[in-house]
């Protein structure tokens, strides 16, 4: 019988055509990435129309300040006491010391100069900078793109935000940079800088914005945008740009351990940089809102301890008597959850709000009180200047009970120690053990006005709270601690 060929292949021709297909998938897999590459790069922004179209706007400035008003600095150079301090301590002796080839000690003959940037924002000449640009200065000169110097005059400053309105004396027809709106910015966009770091005119860096409403321990009244623009001494007071051109910050610091850049920078956002600018400008000052509290950080388990289910919103631990707050009916242990319809996520997110609100209007505020949300309104007040007096802590006196379930001695309260410390009743502890008060942060000194939403006015308040407690569950305590009012976190 004839063998049926039909429907055989052979093995070597089976090879054959796998290989032929592992060849063209693997050629297909190639072309799709390097399209795809190919889509990606064709996405990133370019900058150089938006730079041509910007860079006549931002300016140059140099400072000088004679001795006889500011001493110290690279004499002769682009550079400013603060960046002397950046270097090592036998460096800083070498470039401040006689022998230095920079012009010697800080009371030398010669003026002291500085450099930084800026960015004009009218066509009659209002230029924006730092304050620390121009702080001191003597005389400042802006410089603009096409070589053109001009003098300028200091309008006004405000070191709260570390901002400065400069004048152009006969300033006319200039190139004006468009200002856009930093609220409408979101964490992951394309910005970039033009400024003068160490004295190169006009350098262009870029980088995405990394992070918003950033509050610094320095600054209360800035929630500054974090980029990873590439900033530098002389960057300071030059514009941030979004990729429509427009300034939506003013870059005023770095975050660094080596004096240079290492990828985290800060920028003014530019809604509160112009209030600041137009109050300076048809005022001569800044008046910003004030409410009078005293707030910290809500953590997880006070959080709990209130009500709350997860960390949020601005706790007022403390109420200045005669303040806003207090005609607005505010109280301590209130949290703050909004604030005019927006969101109250950190404490640090509070003082800015209430700092651009212009003086004598009318805030909506959203807090939880007692487990349950109310609405307030509150007339925001201006805030005053100087400081708070501080307090001696109170002298000791006889211990008036023991509470071995939480591990502390309380006493009544004279009314010395209570018109010291400003407060109106409470309990002063007088003795701290190990236990869930020492746990807590409790110390002795401290006073307790209020345990788990219960004010305690008196020892005998103070046994009553305590005997409700439940075991093992969280509970705020509040203490005045050196006329300073704070909630703490407790679990009998």
């Amino acid at each position: 019988m004839p063998e049926n060929k039909v429907g055989v292949v052979s093995l070597p021709m089976v090879a054959s055509q796998g290989a032929r297909w592992g060849v063209l998938l693997m050629l297909a897999a190639l072309v799709s990435v390097f399209w795809s590459q190919g889509i990606a790069a064709s996405g990133l922004p370019d900058f150089t129309e938006l730079v041509e179209e910007n860079s006549s706007a931002v300016v140059n400035i140099s400072t000088t300040t004679e001795p006889t008003s500011r001493g110290g600095g690279f004499h002769g150079l682009p550079f400013d006491e603060r960046q002397l301090e950046q270097l090592p301590p036998f460096l800083q002796d070498f470039f401040r010391g006689p022998q230095s080839p920079f012009g010697g000690s800080p009371r030398s003959q010669q003026p002291s100069r500085s450099m930084g940037s800026g960015f004009i924002v009218s066509s009659d000449g209002y230029v924006l900078t730092n304050n620390h640009v121009v702080e001191g200065a003597d005389e400042v000169v802006v410089r603009l793109n096409d070589r053109r110097e001009f003098t300028a005059n200091i309008v006004g400053t405000d070191p709260s935000t570390d901002m400065a309105v400069l004048k152009i004396e006969d300033g006319e027809d200039l190139p004006v940079a468009s200002v856009g709106r930093s609220r409408d910015l979101k964490v992951g966009e394309w910005v970039f800088a033009i400024g003068s770091p160490f004295g190169f005119d006009y350098t262009v860096t870029a980088g995405i914005v990394s992070a918003l409403g950033r509050s610094l321990p320095s600054e209360n009244y800035v929630p500054f945008i974090q980029t990873d623009v590439a900033i530098n001494p002389g960057n300071s007071g030059g514009p941030l740009f979004n990729l429509e051109g427009e300034v939506v910050g003013i870059n005023s610091q770095i975050y660094t351990r080596s004096g240079g850049f290492m990828g985290v920078s800060f920028a003014i956002p530019i809604d509160d940089a112009m209030n600041v600018f137009r109050q300076i400008r048809d005022k001569g000052m800044v008046a910003r809102g004030w409410l009078g509290v005293l707030i910290q950080e809500v953590n997880r388990d006070l959080a709990e301890s209130f009500g709350l289910r997860r960390p949020r919103g601005a706790l007022i631990a403390e109420v200045m008597p005669g303040s806003p707050a207090e005609k607005g009916g505010l109280k301590s242990g209130d949290i703050v959850l909004e604030f005019e319809g927006e969101g109250v996520e950190l404490s640090s997110d509070l003082p800015p709000m209430v700092g651009r609100t212009p003086v004598g209007e009318s805030a909506r505020l959203t807090v939880l009180r007692g487990g349950e949300e109310i609405e307030l309104d509150v007339e925001i007040g201006k805030l005053p200047d100087g400081s708070t007096a501080s307090s001696q802590p109170p002298t000791s006196s006889e211990a008036d009970t023991a509470d071995t379930r939480l591990g502390l001695s309380v006493e009544a309260l004279t009314p010395e120690i209570a018109g010291s410390m400003g407060v109106d009743g409470g309990v002063l502890v007088s003795g701290v053990e190990r236990g869930p008060a020492f746990d807590a942060g409790i110390r002795a000194r401290d006073i307790i006005t209020e345990i788990n939403r219960e004010q305690v006015r008196s020892v005998g308040d103070f046994r009553e709270v305590v005997r409700g407690l439940l075991d093992d569950k969280a509970v705020s305590v509040r203490i005045v601690r050196q006329g300073r009012a704070i909630y703490l976190v407790m679990k009998p």
